[in-house]
């Protein structure tokens, strides 16, 4: 038997955000990042959709991108003073995912962050509060996974967060907050989404809806990426990414993801390289690893009109290349030698990722390393 983890009422489409001022409670406490949110606009409407419906509201910006550990401990401590019955989190991943984890710790303070970092070990909520998902990339799908991304600054360690406890109780996904992203940011979570797409699809739990989603999603992404980064006023594009990310956060939030994920959590805690643009250099050669045991990747080669693993491959390193992405890590300035002095802590704490766990193929460490060094240098791997 199987369950389907999906965040409790989702509302999509251009101007869902109003649904806000159907909320019943109290208090809203909005976390959110820099001044995105506030500059477009989304912040003050928030704001006012929840007063509409009575509530009390409290905002904690200045979320950083890749939110610390630390982060989530000031917020925590912001909202037992607050005392808020709903939790917001408005923006990008890092702002929802931080508001996550501000979540535990609101309701359980004396939790161990150390601890939480174990799958599944993050402890009933609810208790005090609800939490509301308002994404304004289109990447993560964060607003229906049970998952939370959170970085310990100390240690250089990126750490998926995993519980279904984490799942949004409600998602607004609406294309207009999204209108005012940046066309390298498009890119960079269009991409991220796509990686769900593939990781979901050939992990090695098999799910139905899963699949669906996943080859719903890479169809959405490789038909209305392009036009989003290049045309960011056309809603229609943005509401198509922002249902292809939600779909694919469903996707892997049941199926969940693979080596590209571990990989790309380490480099991105070091060296700060945004995640899907990591993402996109690390698919194609994991496709290339993982196509050696898997029979899968030709059926998600057939949704955009290829045949094999490899053309798949090469249709992601094109697309990527259409909106500006890099290729290779030493691209973003990374030397030889700082790599050199990294790459064996990176690969250990690669292997110790949960996404690990859920790849079709079983990696060795000598295998993540190998891959990790063709993806800096930007060649094809043939391991």
């Amino acid at each position: 038997m199987s369950k389907l983890f999906i965040a409790g009422e989702v509302f999509h489409g251009a101007g869902s955000l109003a649904e806000l001022k159907n909320i019943k409670g109290k208090k809203a406490f909005i976390v959110t990042g820099g001044n995105s949110m506030r500059q477009s606009g989304t912040l003050d409407r928030s704001i006012a959709f929840l007063q509409e419906a009575g509530l009390e509201t409290f905002v904690f910006d200045g979320v950083e991108e890749d939110p610390s550990s630390a982060t989530s401990f000031k917020g925590a401590a912001a909202m037992r003073e607050f005392q808020p019955d709903w939790i917001v989190g408005l923006g990008g991943c890092s702002a929802i995912d931080a508001a996550k984890m501000m979540w535990v710790f609101y309701e359980y303070p004396e939790a161990d962050f150390d601890a939480l970092v174990k799958p599944f070990t993050v402890p009933t909520l609810r208790n005090k509060a609800k939490f509301i998902a308002i994404p304004s990339t289109s990447g993560t799908g964060t607003e229906t996974t049970g998952l939370a991304v959170i970085t310990d600054r100390e240690k250089g360690v990126k750490y998926p967060i995993v519980s279904y406890e984490l799942t949004p109780d409600i998602a607004i996904v609406d294309g207009e907050v999204c209108a005012s992203m940046p066309a390298h940011i498009t890119a960079n979570t269009g991409l991220d989404a796509l990686t769900h797409c593939v990781e979901a699809y050939v992990s090695n739990i098999d799910d139905n809806y899963a699949d669906v989603l996943a080859k719903g999603g890479l169809e959405i992404v490789f038909n209305n990426l392009k036009e989003a980064v290049n045309n960011p006023t056309n809603i229609q594009a943005r509401q198509n990414m922002h249902d292809a990310s939600f779909m694919a956060g469903l996707a892997f939030n049941n199926a969940w993801l693979g080596i590209v994920h571990s990989l790309s959590h380490q480099v991105g805690a070091l060296y700060g390289i945004p995640h899907g643009a990591a993402n996109a250099i690390f698919l194609p050669n994991v496709i290339r690893y993982n196509a050696k045991v898997s029979a899968r990747f030709p059926d998600l080669a057939k949704v955009i009109g290829k045949e094999t693993a490899e053309e798949l491959a090469q249709a992601i390193e094109t697309l990527r290349a259409e909106v500006n992405n890099i290729s290779s890590i030493k691209e973003f300035g990374i030397s030889k030698a700082d790599w050199e002095k990294n790459i064996d802590y990176m690969t250990n704490n690669a292997l110790l990722d949960p996404c690990t766990g859920f790849n079709p193929r079983v990696p060795v460490l000598e295998d993540l390393k190998a891959i990790y060094n063709a993806c800096y240098d930007g060649v094809i791997f043939n391991g």
